[in-house]
């Protein structure tokens, strides 16, 4: 994904491989002295700076460029993810080339524990020129102390603030990302050589086959975006369905999608909290994408809810991001909280599963489509890659870097096993035992 245009700052080929004074002022080490104690003598990417300082082969792609002291600011004044993420951002840090193959050639890069404190020690020397204050980007949402004044954790108000954020941007915005299915959501590939229009109308259809949906059921699909399960369910499957999301904007764009499409009268799209939910005797429910959003302590009240929306015998199925394991921190790292998903929260798949169990539902059935993802995101990236000019003039730059980032950070997450997407299929046992699946699983896609 080219986030940005070629840098017309980079330095040319005749620099030296390692290019900078001897020592800064006070006595401090150069800054190529810091990226290569940081780096390694063989760095897997170049990086250049504002000082001319070039460390690594200055012919090779991708690189990383330093453009000005303020990038040094943001990493000096908020360490690790979230500086350098705000010096991406601002445009004081860049990346000319792929900023998934950036993230993926530094991934590995781990330095010890010595040189750690070396760098520490190192850094005070910019101290006086770099600790001082710099703006935060507009996109950034407050700490998560901060939010506590906008309502509790997980609260209504909150809950709908923190989705407004992410989704009321603009919903051209994600029809240059996402493509004409509008699904904001891990496809599932049929094929290696599958579209991601194909996989994405594939991912519908296995949801609708494990829910055992036929002509005349009812469906709530909660957490819905812009209607794709939806509109999928009710003209493939024959269903009525009722799909309900915080983002305004959402809701707007799906129903005017499903009067187009001629469903209006057997389909609906609500701006509304799920749990306002008045109905209930559903044969299905789907939930794509919305347990991230819940919280682990919400998590029991959240299936018993859905529970009670269902008819003896109805299923759920629920498709979210997961930890993998269940005793990794439920909490998001700071960029992805403070960029992406304000107050996201992913548990492992045990936890889900037992949440289930413990909270009305049999749990019948879990599979996990982590590749999928990664294969994904990677289609989204190169959408926005072929659309970045249009993006930039539809939200603005730092929007687009941020999704830039995010989507090629968490693309490298589910390929080297930090996350994963796992579906599992629930069902409302009857009264007396009947669970009204077959004897094994028949949606044989």
């Amino acid at each position: 994904m080219a986030a940005t245009r070629p840098l017309s700052a980079t330095p040319t080929s005749a620099r030296p491989r390692h290019h900078g004074g001897a020592s800064g002022a006070g006595g401090r080490p150069p800054l190529s002295a810091l990226l290569t104690r940081l780096l390694g003598d063989d760095p897997p990417v170049t990086v250049t700076a504002y000082d001319g300082t070039v460390v690594g082969d200055p012919d090779a792609a991708p690189r990383i460029h330093i453009r000005t002291p303020g990038a040094l600011s943001y990493v000096l004044t908020a360490p690790n993810e979230l500086g350098l993420a705000r010096a991406y951002v601002t445009g004081r840090l860049d990346v000319a080339g792929d900023v998934y193959a950036v993230l993926r050639a530094i991934d590995d890069v781990s330095p010890s524990m010595a040189d750690k404190a070396w760098l520490a020690r190192a850094l005070t020397g910019y101290a006086r020129e770099l600790l001082r204050p710099v703006p935060i980007p507009v996109e950034e949402a407050p700490s998560r102390p901060r939010r506590v004044l906008h309502g509790l954790r997980h609260s209504k108000t909150r809950d709908s603030e923190a989705i407004a954020r992410h989704y009321d941007v603009s919903n051209r915005f994600y029809e240059l990302v996402l493509g004409p299915s509008m699904a904001y959501t891990c496809a599932c590939y049929p094929d290696p050589a599958s579209t991601l229009e194909e996989a994405q109308f594939h991912k519908f259809d296995l949801v609708c086959r494990k829910l055992g949906l036929r002509p005349g059921m009812r469906l709530l699909d909660v957490g819905c975006g812009w209607g794709g399960m939806v509109a999928h369910a009710v003209e493939h499957y024959g269903v009525t369905a009722l799909g309900v999301t915080l983002s305004r904007q959402q809701a707007e764009w799906a129903q005017r999608d499903l009067a187009a499409r001629g469903l209006a009268g057997r389909a609906e799209v609500r701006h509304l909290d799920y749990r306002d939910v008045a109905e209930s005797g559903f044969d299905a429910v789907s939930s794509i994408g919305l347990t991230e959003h819940i919280g682990a302590r919400a998590l029991p009240s959240y299936f018993r809810f859905l529970r009670s929306k269902l008819r003896p015998g109805g299923r759920l199925l629920n498709h979210c991001i997961v930890r993998p394991h269940t005793y990794d921190s439920h909490r998001t790292g700071p960029f992805i909280d403070r960029y992406v998903f304000p107050d996201g929260e992913l548990e492992g798949v045990g936890t889900i599963v037992s949440e289930m169990q413990d909270n009305g539902f049999e749990v019948r059935h879990a599979e996990n489509l982590r590749e999928h993802y990664g294969r994904t995101l990677a289609a989204w990236c190169r959408n926005l890659d072929a659309h970045w000019d249009e993006a930039v003039a539809e939200s603005g730059v730092q929007r687009a870097r941020v999704w830039a980032l995010y989507m090629a950070a968490s693309r490298l997450s589910f390929e080297r096993h930090r996350l994963e997407l796992q579906q599992v299929l629930g069902v409302a046992v009857g009264e007396h035992g009947d669970a009204s699946m077959p004897l094994r699983p028949d949606w044989g896609v």
